[in-house]
Formats: C-alpha cells, structure tokens, sequence
C-alpha cells in the first residue's frame, strides 16, 4: 500500500541494469513516488526534455558503453540543480568523495536494502523540498513567465528568451525555494562547487537574468534581494 502522506514526487531512476531498474521502481512506487527509469543517461536526457525535470534522480556511476554516471550529472547540472543520489557498486573513497563534493547529495553502495534506499531517498527529499512548481517540459510560473531548463530557455510574454547555462541553474535554485530567501553563500557553492566565488560575481549573473525575464521597468518581480543575505524567487504576478 502507497504511503498516503507522501507527497507527489517524481523520480528518476538511471541504471544500465534491468533488474535494479525493476527492483528499485517498485521500492519507489510502493512508497508513493511517481517513477520514472532510463538504462542510460542519454535516455534519461532524452526523458528530460520530453516530460520534464525529476524532483530527484538516482544515478548508477557505470554504465557503459555510454555517458557514466558523473558525465550525465555533469550534463544534468548544466541547467539545473537537480538533486541526485548516486548508486555505485565502486566501494572506493576518492570515487565517493568525488561524487558527493560535485555532484550528488548521498551515495548508496550496491548491494543495497530497498528499504535504505526509500528512507535515503525521502531524507534528501525533506531536505531539498518540493519544487514549488509543476516540472513539466515548460514549467509555468505565471501567465508571464514559462521556463525550459532542458533547452535552457525562458519564455516571457510569448517571446523565447535564452538563458545561458548558468543563468538556467541560478533561476532553477531559486524557483526550487520560491518564497523562501536563498542565501548567497548556498547559491555560490551551488552553483560553482569547486571555485572561490565572489558575490559580486552572482550579483552580475543575477542583473542578466533579471534583464531576460522580468515583465515590469520599474523593478524587479520574481527576483527580490534581500540587501545582506540573498535572494528570493517571488510569483504570482497573475
């Protein structure tokens, strides 16, 4: 039986195997996730743009022929700050370290118990929360305002507007806790992990993304600063 409290989360599953693919799918749905599976990260790429963003995705670190499972993320995380646990058979440190300080939000060694893996899973979901819109292949905000991560682009007021990589991750972080003031601290390590960002360096990608998106002259409506601690993703403009 579903678990009645979950609440609606859509979840990729991206594993060269079948049998795990199977195994892990029904752990999920049986908690109540929406479960989606790919045997490749080129099929789960492919997914993305048909159907839109997971809220979370597990992701096999080996899986040949094709792109592994740090080069999908890496893809992934060029429009967005998808949350991901990775799912690896490797029981080794430096590929551990190296998935969670880039990519991932935990890891589960394979073999592994479903019922760890759902209680993992619903941990980061917590902690992440709900993307507080429908990741649809065109994520409406507003009757404004739609937005693309997939093809990293915006459509306000009927007009497509490009966002270049990092302007779609900035906007995906913010849309992600919209409501909610987001450090500049977070966003800076979200969005380059492994530099020493300056803020000035978010103020200029925030300034060019205020220019493509927002709808008013006289200020800005989605994004809101908040003078010494972040930024805040502001909607319904109607």
């Amino acid at each position: 039986m579903k678990n009645q409290s979950t609440e609606f989360f859509r979840i990729f599953v991206v594993d060269d195997s079948p049998l795990i693919l199977r195994m892990v799918k029904k752990s999920l749905e049986d908690a109540g996730f929406t479960v989606v599976t790919a045997q490749s990260g080129e099929e789960a790429l492919e997914l993305m743009t048909r159907f839109g963003l997971p809220h979370l995705a597990l992701v096999d670190i080996n899986m040949p022929p094709g792109m592994d499972g740090f080069e999908f993320c890496e893809a992934v995380h060029a429009f967005s700050d998808l949350p991901v646990i990775m799912l690896t058979a490797i029981d080794e440190e430096e590929t551990i370290v190296q998935a969670i300080d880039q990519y991932a939000e935990d890891y589960i060694t394979k073999p592994f118990h479903v019922g760890e893996l759902v209680a993992r899973v619903r941990r980061v979901l917590r902690r992440v929360g709900n993307f507080a819109y429908t990741l649809d292949p065109l994520t409406k905000v507003d009757k404004h305002l739609q937005v693309d991560f997939p093809g990293k682009q915006a459509v306000v007021n009927g007009e497509t507007i490009s966002l270049t990589p990092t302007e779609a991750k900035l906007l995906y972080i913010l849309m992600r806790n919209a409501g909610r003031t987001v450090t500049s601290d977070f966003i800076l390590q979200r969005l380059w992990p492994l530099e020493v960002a300056q803020e000035e360096r978010l103020r200029v990608y925030v300034h060019r993304l205020r220019r493509k998106i927002e709808t008013e002259t006289n200020g800005p409506k989605y994004i809101v600063s908040e003078r010494g601690v972040g930024y805040t993703f502001i909607a319904g403009m109607g």
